[in-house]
């Protein structure tokens, strides 16, 4: 299905995506009875620089201040002392996580690798469009959809302009383990908040001649991903955002598959697997609907190369395309997404079915990678819960407490599948080497410390 005419994200966004397109930004777009916007660093320069970091704080402090729609929190503190923000948006903005779940919800993670700065800027003209839209489509969309945003995922990899933090650690290979910082703010918020889609905005740089579209994205390959989910996924990579991004004059395809520039057939796989430690992987994991997008940062034309502001703004319109097509996908298919990611995270209190430690929707799992009949739980000794207690409680799993100062984890709880991938021996990137036990210890009822 394509997006229809008069989704919200006509009105809501058209303004940062033409913006971006332009050739200069003279005056940021008005407001009701003609209020002037907060303009980021970016719009003010045309381009030519990156919004700073002290910019996105008066952006944002402008921005909440200014409308009942938005509500800014500091969710995190980054190695080097940086605020790690989440913005919270809606008709008016939720005052609490029980607010969110309430209704649908959309999560949007935006430049976690530090040096794909194109993110950021879409985020952040988002956030200020979505709170000032007078349009009737937007004001009852965000009645009954809560937005939440983290602009800056990475903020000492956006000061250093480096792919991971300041411990050099790829973030984005960190929702599993949650060494850094920054992935257990998001895990928390992930945990508190349960948005229905996560949305996570990268850049790529393409290789010639088989891996060079202007868009791309890809949806959560783990098999552990609840059928609905998959298929809610998919259908916002394929039906929506690859239309909107077709429909900008922008080419789009499948991240981490090169193809055949004659033919169109596989060439090679560079980041397409199913690894429970990628982000779009942990969402859908844990229920939602997960997305990656990636954005291509090489200049295309002369003009671009002769001057970087014009990539730059191609950059941010890129992300904003595949924006438009994400905002008309959560106006359109919310019922559905509902239904999908309630069911993903209830199947878990029925422990049924496999459990796979490898594999992916396009790799089938091996012999060896598939949990055919799970344990109910594992028993963790003191030590072990010690060492991964932090863990546990940000991811959401929930354990029993033993006499011995141990605990016993079970499987029979929403993030089912997740237990064995952080405890089984077998799992890849498995926390500690937990204890497979028997039904008789996991007799008596669900996990219920957090």
């Amino acid at each position: 299905m394509r997006p229809r005419s008069g989704s919200l994200t006509r009105a809501a966004l058209a303004v940062g995506l033409m913006a971006a397109l332009a050739a200069a930004l003279p005056a940021a777009p008005a407001g009701a009875a003609g209020t002037r916007l907060p303009r980021t660093g970016f719009e003010i320069s045309h381009g030519a620089r990156w919004t700073g970091q002290s910019e996105e704080r008066s952006f944002l402090a402008a921005v909440d201040r200014a409308t009942p729609r938005v509500r800014l929190d500091r969710i995190g503190t980054t190695r080097q002392g940086r605020p790690l923000r989440l913005v919270r948006i809606g008709a008016p903005a939720p005052k609490s996580p029980q607010d969110v779940r309430r209704g649908n919800s959309v999560l949007l993670i935006c430049s976690q690798h530090g040096d794909e700065p194109s993110g950021r800027e879409a985020c952040l003209t988002t956030v200020r469009d979505l709170a000032y839209a007078q349009d009737p489509a937007t004001r009852r969309f965000l009645a009954r959809t809560s937005v939440l945003v983290l602009p800056t995922a990475n903020p000492d990899g956006r000061a250093a302009d480096t792919r991971g933090n300041s411990e050099g650690t790829d973030i984005n290979r960190d929702h599993l383990a949650l060494t850094t910082p920054e992935a257990r703010a998001m895990a928390a918020v992930i945990r508190d908040y349960r948005p229905d889609t996560i949305y996570d905005l990268h850049e790529y740089t393409p290789t010639a001649p088989y891996y060079v579209k202007d868009v791309l994205s890809l949806w959560p390959r783990n098999l552990n991903t609840a059928p609905a989910v998959h298929r809610e996924a998919t259908v916002l990579s394929r039906d929506f955002v690859a239309p909107a991004v077709r429909a900008a004059g922008l080419s789009t395809g499948v991240y981490g598959i090169w193809t055949d520039p004659e033919t169109g057939a596989p060439v090679k796989q560079v980041a397409g697997d199913g690894q429970e430690r990628i982000l779009r992987n942990t969402a859908g994991v844990k229920g939602s609907v997960g997305l990656l997008v990636e954005t291509r940062v090489d200049p295309l034309t002369a003009a671009e190369k002769a001057d970087p502001a014009r990539g730059n703004r191609r950059r941010v319109a890129s992300q904003l395309a595949a924006l438009h097509g994400a905002f008309t996908f959560l106006d359109r298919h919310r019922s559905r997404i509902e239904a999908a990611t309630t069911a993903a995270r209830t199947a878990g209190y029925a422990d049924r079915g496999p459990v796979y430690l490898g594999g992916a929707d396009n790799e089938p799992a091996t012999d060896q990678d598939v949990l055919s009949d799970p344990p109910c739980g594992y028993r963790l000794d003191a030590g072990q819960l010690a060492a991964v207690e932090r863990q546990l409680t940000l991811h959401g799993v929930g354990w029993r407490r033993e006499r011995d100062g141990g605990a016993v984890v079970l499987l029979r709880q929403s993030r089912r599948a997740l237990v064995p991938l952080l405890l089984d021996r077998r799992a890849h990137y498995h926390l500690t080497a937990a204890t497979p036990v028997g039904r008789d210890v996991c007799a008596g009822g669900r996990a219920i410390r957090r």
